[in-house]
């Protein structure tokens, strides 16, 4: 089983998608009636204004993969990020490290970049 779509919230969708387009760098697929579909690797993104109250909270953490985290936080901040920590080894399984900076997008919510080496 894979995951197919992934739906954050968002106060401002116009605000928000112009953050995860330029910002981000992920493909806009379509918007309509207030909806804003992104392509992320095989997972599809929804961004949306709650559409209920119970449904009003910020989104669970996503984390992109990167090859190049240290020129991708570069790239980032220089579009207009706001990150919030830097680039930082997170765990060291065998030979593998796992690293992550995480940031903000323009609604709040909490988002990371991640690396595997």
């Amino acid at each position: 089983m894979k995951l197919g779509q992934v739906a954050v919230n968002v106060e401002n969708v116009e605000r928000a998608v112009t953050f995860y387009k330029d910002v981000i760098n992920l493909s806009l697929l379509f918007e309509m009636d207030g909806l804003a579909f992104f392509q992320c690797g095989d997972t599809r993104l929804l961004l949306s204004r709650a559409e209920k109250e119970e449904f009003n909270h910020p989104s669970s953490v996503l984390y992109f993969q990167v090859e190049d985290l240290n020129s991708e936080v570069l790239r980032m901040k220089e579009a207009g990020a706001t990150f919030i920590d830097e680039p930082h080894m997170v765990a060291k399984v065998e030979d593998t490290e796992t690293w992550m900076a995480f940031f903000k997008d323009t609604e709040g919510n909490t988002l990371a970049l991640m690396n595997e080496r």
